[in-house]
């Protein structure tokens, strides 16, 4: 007898059936996977140089794939063909390995999705001034002195767009925005990949060297090497959102073989493009290569395709920021709503017409405004630009989050729900194994976070805040 997938949507109230295939999840994986961590690859494998820097670029890869297989089989509990469905990552670790984990996942997980939003806050607000800079060397000639300004300005401008859209009620509403962010994704990937491409041709020749980019003092390239390390853990994780995409899968065949495929195509797609775009930009610019390639001072013309690169970065942030934010409205809002059930501000909903929407044979449309979810919502975005303007440096931020992120969500957990749910009982070989592979992860994890606040601190010293740094 044929099982079909049925999910209960809380919000709405209704049941609807799970449709998705393992090219649905692919393109998913790959949206989450490629992202603005694709434009700092060239000087990530600067810093490590022509063997090394491949190198781990795979071993990130494998190490990925491995936990996200790991992580696929704990969607169900406690059989992983026909066990209770866990609908979030934090549900799975709580069915897996107790109350006590919830909190640190959580933690985790809601520390990682708010770190995103200041690094997409920066990495915006860098884009915006590129397009500023490029159009004014292309109008006044290179190096015209009123070409470098100051990113606040535009980090404001971004946060009120994002004002406007968090007030949408959920991700089912923004659908169209996700499928605008992926396009957007892939055109300012593919744009950097052609101009990387054609300044190497420009030249010919095979720069960079086996050992990566040299510095004066040795503490200074080991801080440098740490935090590539840190940016390359930012370009591969996804495992935050791994169980809300299985979520999304019909079934048979079984959920957790979809997925393993899913993940299987989706990182080796995504592997393949970062070692081209990586490799590539290293060729074209050797151990000079810019932190952001379509920021740092590496391209200027033609300045129409640099200009739409930027501009598809921009919208492709907009649109995931609210992606990794929803998250967190939902979560605080369900905090402050459990906390005090009866007030009335927590629980009032107005209804806002809005004539401008209406149609000739049809009443004016309204808009529905909760005023828990305006402030909660406001205090939120502009807790986050704030820090983003006091921090604006694009490389270090990035390094940071992928260091915070990578061990705990993307190593941690799996690996410890994998244990659980075979029961590998402590000293076995496959224990050891895993337990290894995870501290080995958690050392990287600890280095790269090192290296990234060192470049934070040394930042602040050389550079005022509120000043966006490539």
């Amino acid at each position: 007898m044929e099982r079909r997938t049925v999910v209960y949507d809380a919000e709405s109230g209704d049941d609807h059936e799970r449709q998705g295939t393992v090219w649905t999840a692919t393109s998913h994986i790959v949206a989450a996977v490629v992202g603005s961590g694709v434009l700092a690859l060239a000087w990530t494998v600067a810093q490590l140089g022509w063997v090394v820097g491949p190198l781990v670029l795979l071993g990130f890869s494998c190490v990925t794939y491995y936990t996200s297989a790991l992580l696929a089989d704990c969607y169900r509990y406690p059989d992983p063909v026909d066990g209770a469905v866990n609908r979030e990552y934090i549900d799975a670790v709580r069915c897996y390995l107790g109350r006590k984990n919830v909190v640190l996942c959580g933690c985790a997980q809601y520390v990682n999705l708010w770190g995103t939003l200041v690094g997409y806050t920066i990495t915006a607000s860098t884009s915006m001034i590129a397009v500023k800079r490029v159009n004014c060397f292309h109008r006044d000639g290179f190096g015209a002195g009123d070409c470098n300004p100051s990113g606040s300005t535009y980090m404001v401008v971004f946060g009120l767009f994002q004002l406007l859209l968090s007030q949408l009620p959920s991700l089912h509403n923004i659908a169209w925005l996700s499928v605008v962010a992926v396009a957007t994704s892939f055109g300012y990937s593919f744009i950097s990949l052609g101009l990387c491409a054609a300044k190497w041709a420009s030249h010919g020749d095979v720069r960079g060297t086996l050992a990566g980019a040299a510095v004066d003092a040795p503490r200074e390239k080991a801080f440098n090497v740490l935090l590539a390390l840190g940016n390359m853990a930012f370009s591969y994780t996804f495992a935050d959102v791994l169980i809300e995409i299985q979520d999304t899968l019909r079934a048979p065949p079984a959920e957790n073989k979809t997925m393993k495929r899913a993940s299987f195509y989706g990182l080796g797609m995504t592997t393949v493009f970062y070692l081209l775009l990586g490799c590539t930009g290293y060729a074209a610019f050797g151990n000079d290569a810019p932190g952001n390639i379509l920021t740092g001072y590496a391209f200027y013309e033609p300045f129409w395709l640099v200009d739409i690169a930027n501009i598809c970065v921009i919208v492709h942030l907009i649109g995931a920021y609210q992606v990794f934010a929803q998250p967190i409205f939902a979560r605080l809002e369900s905090c402050v709503a459990c906390r005090w059930p009866d007030a009335k501000f927590i629980n009032a909903t107005y209804y806002v017409r809005v004539p401008c929407l209406r149609s000739s044979s049809s009443p004016p449309a309204t808009v529905a405004v909760a005023p828990l979810k305006l402030v909660l919502r406001t205090i939120l975005i502009m807790f986050t630009t704030l820090v983003a303007m006091l921090l604006p440096f694009f490389n270090a931020v990035l390094g940071l989050i992928g260091a915070l992120g990578f061990w705990p969500l993307s190593v941690y957990f799996p690996v410890s729900m994998h244990v659980a749910r075979l029961k590998i009982r402590r000293g076995e070989p496959r224990w050891w194994m895993l337990q290894a592979m995870s501290f080995v992860c958690l050392l990287i994890s600890v280095a790269a976070s090192i290296g990234s606040v060192q470049d934070i601190v040394h930042n602040l010293k050389a550079a005022a805040p509120f000043k966006t740094s490539d």
